[in-house]
């Protein structure tokens, strides 16, 4: 593996970040130095990477060049040869030992994820996604797509194989950077190929340290980063339309994942896209408030709203529409928010200046819309409360847009046919759920929805070995379990 034209490392306040990114140049090994308390990027080659919490300079990451990009490929396609040769058994031992080197840096990790990402290290936050990174790396480990025997007769022998496809190219959103890392790159690995990652310009600096520490264990060229501010080069064009990219794995924003098709099109590259939702939930009558008010909280506001697949719009039945918003703003005016490092903190500040501006346009326009029943007034830099808006209408910008962060409208039905139309009335369809007190009425229900994963009584809990993808315009071909690995391959059929 190469890390290219790797830069100056993170400020810290602690000794562990003292020794992030031993970065690597060639074959020369060179060491990471802090920068200072009011550091100023060395040059064009390198970007300063923000803390979110304190809008400080955590570090810096490089800048990379188009001819960057052809040389991790390059190495990317010299270390396929090898390694797609691999026996499938050795291929799964070295999946595990990516696993266990996670666990071995994982405070580490946390700390540099909270850092640069803004989430707290507790709660939901970055020693959970560190959690989540270790335990789907450990299960996809598990996986095999043995030879699959169609027909074995006295007319002949049919067998289905799957082959790895070469390089893969990974780009990975800020919200997650090093969970949503691993589900990229440990099933293309587990699969024979070979990847090159490009995370977010918000967050690069886990991802680089991610891909230093797991190369550790794995063969020279077998896992590439590439790092950019998206200002100078975009990076992620140039590999959706680069040559020597088998496939796309894309993780972000529909008019990006858009945009990311377009551009593969011409090399007719395998596509898996996990993009945008506006998730609905639905309560219905029977439900009890009370009970599902923290599950309600952590549906929407899990990584401060800033997931794909929370729940971004809330049906109640005006039944019990008072008593849910209720106990929904009982529960989540106790959840502390602060700067991630503080121990207390369970929330923290939107990632970045775009995502704010954004979430406080969609609040601004849902007050003069709505009733405020908690929060909606930004605090100091990027922090803004969690919000929750009732009355609003199915027309309203906060329940037709995602806003990807925390701010939750509330909508009255009487209805539940009513409920389910309002809730597939979007070109989303990533995740929904139904709350209920009957579990098989929440099923029959949920086979209605337009999405494509259903919670009861849940929301936005995955699992590695559930495939998970979206519908209509929320992506492309899914993640996780046997049906996530085979779309890292191509199908031989091989007559005998």
């Amino acid at each position: 593996m190469k890390t290219l034209h790797s830069t100056n490392a993170a400020a810290a306040d602690d000794g562990m970040l003292n020794r992030l990114l031993r970065l690597l140049k060639g074959n020369r090994s060179m060491s990471a130095t802090l920068t200072p308390a009011r550091p100023t990027a060395p040059d064009q080659a390198t970007f300063a990477v923000l803390n979110p919490s304190t809008g400080e300079v955590v570090g810096y990451a490089p800048n990379n060049t188009l001819a960057d990009l052809d040389t991790a490929v390059a190495e990317a396609q010299a270390a396929f040869e090898t390694w797609s040769k691999l026996p499938d058994a050795e291929l799964q031992t070295y999946c595990e030992r990516v696993t266990s080197a996670i666990s071995a840096h994982a405070e580490e990790l946390a700390v540099l994820i909270t850092k640069e990402q803004g989430k707290p290290l507790n709660g939901l936050g970055s020693r959970w996604e560190i959690g989540g990174a270790q335990a789907w790396a450990g299960f996809t480990a598990t996986l095999s797509l043995p030879v699959k025997t169609l027909q074995d007769n006295n007319e002949g022998r049919v067998e289905l194989h799957r082959k790895p496809l070469g390089v893969v190219g990974s780009i990975t959103p800020w919200n997650f950077p090093v969970m949503i890392a691993i589900w990229h790159i440990v099933p293309a690995l587990r699969t024979g190929n070979t990847v090159v990652v490009k995370p977010s310009p918000y967050t690069p600096l886990s991802t680089i340290r991610l891909i230093e520490i797991i190369s550790e264990v794995l063969p020279a060229g077998v896992v590439n980063v590439v790092t950019g501010d998206d200002k100078q080069v975009n990076l992620g064009a140039a590999m959706s339309a680069h040559e020597g990219i088998r496939k796309i794995v894309f993780t972000g924003s529909c008019a990006t994942g858009q945009k990311v098709m377009q551009s593969a099109a011409e090399s007719m590259k395998r596509l898996t896209l996990e993009l945008g939702g506006n998730d609905a939930g639905i309560v219905l009558p029977d439900a009890d408030p009370k009970a599902i008010a923290e599950g309600l909280f952590w549906g929407a506001f899990i990584n401060n709203g800033q997931t794909c697949a929370a729940m971004k719009r809330l049906y109640v039945h005006d039944s019990i529409y008072d008593e849910v918003c209720d106990a929904l703003v009982a529960f989540a005016r106790n959840i502390p928010v602060g700067d991630g490092m503080n121990e207390q903190s369970i929330l923290g500040p939107i990632q970045n200046q775009m995502q704010f501006d954004k979430v406080k346009r969609l609040i601004e326009a849902a007050k003069s819309r709505g009733r405020v029943l908690l929060g909606g007034e930004p605090g100091a830099g990027l922090f803004f409360p969690p919000t929750i808006i009732a009355d609003l209408s199915q027309d309203d910008p906060l329940v037709i847009e995602e806003q990807f962060g925390p701010a939750l409208p509330v909508i009255r039905y009487s209805d539940v046919e009513d409920a389910i139309a309002a809730a597939n009335d979007s070109p989303n369809g990533l995740g929904g759920s139904i709350w209920t007190s009957d579990v098989e009425k929440g099923r029959a229900l949920a086979t209605r929805m337009e999405c494509g994963s259903v919670w009861i009584n849940k929301h936005g809990a995955i699992q590695p070995n559930a495939p998970f993808g979206g519908i209509k315009q929320s992506g492309l071909g899914v993640e996780f379990s046997e049906e996530g690995l085979a779309e890292y391959t191509d199908v031989q059929v091989v007559f005998s």
